[in-house]
């Protein structure tokens, strides 16, 4: 699924338009960005979990001249798949897109006695 096929899954899903789901998805999208630019982390209950890692500096090696180069330490962007997430992902639990309707209720048999009289 690329970023189209997404914004449009929203809309449906959402009963929005293409363009306000396309809104909608790039403003998750920065506000993710941000946090992480700050430092700090995203968690989506059931989700997963946005957060910044920090990898140490490092002696690598040029694949072509087998020379050894130093790699800086950095921060990198982390995601850790939230428990529903996995479940659905190994088959265990379906997505849950649709509420059910709740069951009608009989009518009082009082009510319904009142109307035979």
């Amino acid at each position: 699924m690329n970023k189209a096929e997404l914004i449009e899954a929203i809309a449906n899903g959402a009963g929005l338009s293409k363009s306000q789901s396309d809104s909608a998805l790039n403003a998750t999208i920065n506000a993710i960005k941000t946090e992480l630019g700050k430092g700090g982390g995203v968690s989506l209950i059931g989700f997963g979990s946005f957060s910044v890692g920090k990898r140490a500096a490092r002696t690598g090696r040029n694949p072509f001249t087998g020379a050894a180069l130093k790699i800086a330490a950095r921060k990198v962007a982390k995601f850790s798949a939230g428990a529903d997430l996995k479940a659905v992902v190994n088959g265990e639990k379906k997505v849950g897109g649709a509420k059910k309707a709740a069951p009608k209720k009989a009518a009082p048999k009082k009510a319904a006695a009142k109307k035979k009289k």
